[in-house]
């Protein structure tokens, strides 16, 4: 699994990233966390507000900051 974070680097973009590492540790899974902070990146994604959250390749949350458990039933679906 491969979860990528979209974001410039604010603090909201920190803390979702702490979360989604949390939710992976408690689910105790394999992923592979990242972080793109290229505006370019972000857009191609069709996201316009971040922090955005993608599993696979896919945009689950766009402009919210996510709790570990909210994360957890997005990457368990």
């Amino acid at each position: 699994m491969k979860i990528q974070i979209l974001g410039t680097g604010c603090p909201k973009c920190k803390t979702l990233t702490a979360n989604a590492e949390k939710a992976v540790k408690d689910l105790g899974i394999e992923a592979e966390i990242g972080k793109v902070t290229d505006l370019k990146e972000i857009m191609a994604f069709g996201v316009m507000m971040t922090p955005a959250l993608v599993v696979d390749g896919v945009v689950k949350s766009s402009g919210h900051l996510l709790s570990p458990e909210q994360i957890k039933k997005l990457i368990s679906a």
